[in-house]
């Protein structure tokens, strides 16, 4: 029984952690060690010259108005070059660049090789000293290039991460928000462990070949604390995306990602080291690996609240996870209108959020690798 007792309270412990316990002591840490100290604002905007790269794969019903968004942002044009790289498009991708001929670079390759291999011919291809990553899916704002760039005007700063936000209330908002939240603490603290991966920036010099199966942002920001920089944020540099269809679509869309996330991590795992890596360990471990093992706390904590149903302590907090996880189904098949409702959509998103991890651990575990890239379709 004690042994039973020790574990509930061990995995209630670790779920707290990860969701509550992780932001909370980063605000505290933040108020007690910031990295970001306040400069003396510029005379003059610090404008390096840049290079967009937009890798797309079959993109044609939005490339039109990505392009021409890109085009129109507010930055001096002779210092921004703006590539197009199609990879193994089968759609109107191509006649639609060539709409723009001039204005932009497009590379195409021959067939479908992956995002990696379209990123990496974008920077190969690429002159300028900063390259901004940018997916088809986000529409930056006009002054979104512009804040992006001022932060490389600290020369320890070697990648930052913009701010995409969903259209709308949703789910998929809530969580986006909420992620946000947690990467401007980090950016305050010392470094952000993962970049936004439809709009973020990294000096070129730190840009190396990127893996196919492995995640592109995540992986940019971890070799750029490797290499001793900082991975920061920018909540100025802002771009929107339109929130995904259903509750499905996610949990695919988060899946592949998640296999991704995994493979990077274990690429990586030397940077959860302290005692090497300090804060940004400590910051690793509890976004990133504290909240992909958040499914087997929940199923711990699930089985473990079975064997101690004698006591009412236990009990009840049996009930309430019940109550928490029909709350989701019942928001799942649409009932009460709480599709409709905050706490009904918080709920269906956070089950189907670790029942995703879930599934990528299984598939990780077997050894699924995602190779391919899928664009997610809004």
């Amino acid at each position: 029984m004690t042994i039973l007792v020790s574990l509930y309270w061990v995995s209630l412990a670790c779920i707290f952690y990860a969701y509550l316990g992780y932001p909370i002591a980063l605000y505290l840490l933040v108020k007690i060690f910031p990295a970001n100290k306040k400069t003396k604002p510029r005379s003059t905007p610090y404008e390096p010259s840049l290079s967009v790269i937009l890798p797309a794969y079959n993109e044609g019903k939005i490339l039109d108005k990505k392009i021409t968004n890109t085009i129109q942002l507010d930055y001096p044009k002779e210092k921004i070059e703006i590539i197009i790289v199609s990879d193994g498009s089968t759609d109107n991708t191509r006649e639609i660049a060539e709409k723009y001929r001039g204005q932009i670079q497009f590379y195409e390759l021959p067939e479908r090789s992956g995002k990696a291999a379209a990123l990496n011919l974008g920077i190969q291809n690429a002159q300028n000293e900063i390259i901004v990553f940018s997916d088809a899916s986000i529409m930056l704002a006009p002054d979104a290039i512009k804040n992006i760039a001022e932060k490389f005007n600290d020369p320890a700063i070697g990648c930052v991460s913009g701010e995409d936000h969903i259209e709308g209330r949703s789910s998929e908002g809530l969580y986006g928000r909420f992620e946000l939240y947690l990467r401007n603490l980090e950016s305050n603290l010392h470094s952000i462990v993962g970049a936004s991966g439809s709009f973020y920036a990294q000096r070129k010099e730190l840009c190396f070949n990127f893996m196919e199966g492995l995640a592109p942002d995540f992986l940019s920001v971890l070799n750029t604390v490797e290499k001793g920089y900082r991975a920061v944020t920018e909540p100025q540099a802002q771009g929107t995306m339109k929130s995904l269809k259903s509750v499905y679509d996610e949990k695919g869309r988060k899946v592949r990602t998640l296999i991704r996330g995994i493979t990077t991590l274990e690429h990586k795992k030397h940077l959860m080291n302290p005692f090497r890596f300090g804060m940004f360990s400590f910051e690793l471990i509890s976004h990133k690996l504290m909240r992909w093992m958040g499914p087997f706390f929940l199923i711990s904590l699930f089985l473990v609240n079975i064997f101690l149903l004698e006591h009412p302590f236990y009990l009840s907090t049996f009930f309430l996870q019940v109550l928490y996880y029909s709350l989701a189904l019942a928001t799942l098949k649409g009932l009460f209108n709480l599709q409709n409702n905050a706490l009904g959509q918080i709920s269906l998103f956070f089950v189907m959020v670790n029942y995703a991890i879930l599934v990528a651990w299984y598939k990780y575990a077997s050894g699924v690798r995602q190779e391919i890239w899928i664009p997610t379709k809004r």
